[in-house]
């Protein structure tokens, strides 16, 4: 069976999904001999060789030789194979061209579909090989289309196709067709058809941490670490940070000199708001700190209920809560403290009282 255009077709096949002429080589031996034995009904094992330099197409059945035989379809008895060949001994292999002038249209569609089958599973494999490289990275990807909220995109560089679901879209944000975005790789998904999807984000909070640590040399350095990040994808981040060295100001090292570290960042986001916070071991201070951008006057807490009041002056009282509770909100998710904000107004009396006790 000879085809030089078969194997030219390798060539193409090869730069199109680029996958290895050699698995190809491979995946199409074992579908032609799958094919072979199902067509013919051939109970001796069989392989298929493929010639490219020949540009021939071989089948093979074979049988081991034995001392004895008990699968007359597998094996031949040693006395029967010298009658063949005189040189064989126990354990070769005796083979026989049993290679057909034409497959008929059943085998070759069934060859098709085993093929079809290693190859999607080598294209599998492929993927799931490139998403370990890349996942809790963030990568250049090109919008290609958008169905039903949800994005799909290519990623620069590969063969890979990410999924972006609305949950993991920064709120607010639209994405058209060709847009350049950077996402972040979460992991990987099997779809009821069996196929192989790479997830990607821009709401999750890997995807901040990570900005973080390519713009802010000390975080990568480990000089600085990242204690805690909550996040509001498209409204507000809260992120914690520390430096065991005293010398090293963690919060200035993240902000940047005149805040083009954490602009870059912001911009990155879109205008996400962040408020870039020193983590403190007393709950007073840190509770303080968290409701930042507001200033806060006092902290009382209840060590048992894990509960904490917070008193601002009234002028800022609106800052401190956020807009629909969202500061406040995040504050207490960065804390992991029930944080309850009071005008200074409200509590004056009291205040006062205790001052006089």
């Amino acid at each position: 069976m000879q085809n030089k255009d078969f194997f030219a077709a390798l060539d193409t096949l090869e730069k199109e999904k680029k996958i290895d002429k050699a698995t190809f080589l491979e995946s199409l031996e074992a579908g032609l001999a799958s094919a072979y034995k199902r067509e013919s009904g051939e109970a001796r094992n069989i392989f298929v060789q493929l010639n490219e330099q020949r540009a021939t197409i071989n089948v093979y059945a074979y049988q081991t030789v034995v001392e004895e035989v008990e699968d007359p379809e597998k094996e031949i008895s040693l006395e029967e194979a010298k009658e063949i060949k005189s040189s064989y001994k126990v354990g070769d292999m005796v083979c026989e061209d049993i290679t057909p002038k034409n497959f008929s249209r059943i085998a070759a569609q069934t060859a098709k579909q085993v093929i079809m089958q290693r190859l999607n599973d080598v294209r599998k494999n492929m993927v799931l090989s490139e998403m370990n490289e890349k996942e809790g990275e963030i990568v250049t990807a090109i919008v290609r289309r958008v169905e039903s909220d949800t994005v799909y995109v290519e990623m620069t560089g590969t063969q890979l196709e990410g999924v972006m679901l609305p949950s993991d879209q920064i709120k607010g944000e639209r994405y058209n067709v060709n847009d350049v975005i950077k996402v972040y790789v979460k992991n990987t998904r099997t779809t009821a058809r069996g196929a192989t999807q790479v997830m990607v984000s821009r709401a999750n909070i890997g995807f901040v941490k990570r900005l973080f640590e390519l713009e802010v040399p000390e975080i990568k350095a480990g000089l600085i670490g990242i204690k805690r990040i909550v996040r509001e994808a498209g409204y507000r981040t809260k992120l914690a940070v520390y430096a065991e060295d005293p010398s090293i100001d963690a919060v200035g090292s993240c902000i940047g000199p005149k805040g083009m570290r954490i602009n870059s960042i912001v911009a990155q986001l879109n205008g996400e708001k962040i408020d870039v916070i020193g983590w403190c071991a007393d709950p007073l201070e840190y509770i303080s700190r968290a409701l930042s951008p507001a200033k806060v006057i006092m902290v009382q807490v209840n060590e048992e209920e894990k509960s904490a009041r917070a008193i601002v002056p009234d002028d800022k009282l609106s800052l401190a809560i956020g807009k629909a509770g969202q500061n406040v909100r995040l504050a207490a998710r960065l804390t992991e403290w029930k944080i309850d904000v009071k005008p200074f107004s409200s509590i004056s009396e009291e205040l006062a009282e205790l001052s006089q006790e």
